[in-house]
């Protein structure tokens, strides 16, 4: 007797193995893909609005001099400086207070100044300083006000504010103050008096001094003003 017994497929095993692969791909993509759309979307950078409010060059704690024509003109101390290139009208702001000292064609020191605050206007060459300003010229005459201007194209000082000038005997006092970029021809618009200086304040105070001044091995920066962004 001949007896029949059914073949077993390979075929059939292979076809089913390849449907269960395929099913378990398409899951894993469809799990994939919903663990993607329930993540929170990640938070996008605003772009920056507004430009000019944000300066193009932060430094803090300079020191450095300022020429002009390749001839050095200022030396510079301050513990912060912004320089805001794109705004309207572009200015340097020293928002902690500033110092310098001016030099003559010999290198040497005919004024000094300080004050709180500080800004230079570029376009105008114009100087705006604020608080306790402190000026002294080559003959250590000291002016104090609380504005001064400096107007490098015009090459003066002045203020419409109260000026006190201390000099080696008496003090001066009026309202308004105009004068040379070095301090030694000035004037007084309204003067308000002139007062002797007592012993006790010139032996107190001593006497003010200036000094010849060599340039600093620092990177010497163009004049300000004529400063080109990149």
């Amino acid at each position: 007797m001949i007896e029949i017994r059914p073949v077993k497929s390979n075929t059939f095993r292979s076809v089913k193995t390849l449907i269960d692969i395929k099913t378990f791909l398409c899951c894993v993509l469809f799990m994939t893909f919903m663990l993607a759309c329930s993540k929170e979307k990640p938070d996008k950078i605003s772009a920056i609005k507004n430009r000019a409010a944000i300066p193009k060059l932060h430094a803090t704690d300079i020191t450095t001099v300022i020429s002009d024509s390749g001839v050095t003109r200022y030396r510079i101390s301050t513990p912060r400086w912004d320089v805001y290139d794109k705004a309207a009208q572009p200015y340097q702001e020293f928002p902690k207070g500033i110092y310098f000292e001016k030099f003559d064609e010999n290198l040497k020191v005919d004024a000094n100044i300080q004050s709180q605050y500080a800004r230079f206007n570029e376009n105008e060459k114009l100087w705006i300083l604020r608080g306790k300003v402190r000026a002294m010229n080559l003959q250590g005459e000291l002016f104090e006000t609380s504005v001064l201007y400096w107007n490098q194209q015009q090459e003066k000082f002045y203020t419409d504010s109260a000026i006190k000038i201390t000099q080696t005997t008496r003090i001066i006092k009026g309202i308004g103050f105009e004068s040379n970029q070095s301090m030694t021809k000035y004037m007084i618009k309204k003067p308000q008096g002139i007062f002797p200086v007592s012993d006790k304040a010139t032996e107190a105070t001593p006497a003010p001094t200036m000094t010849t001044v060599t340039p600093m091995s620092q990177s010497v920066l163009p004049a300000a003003g004529n400063h080109k962004a990149k």
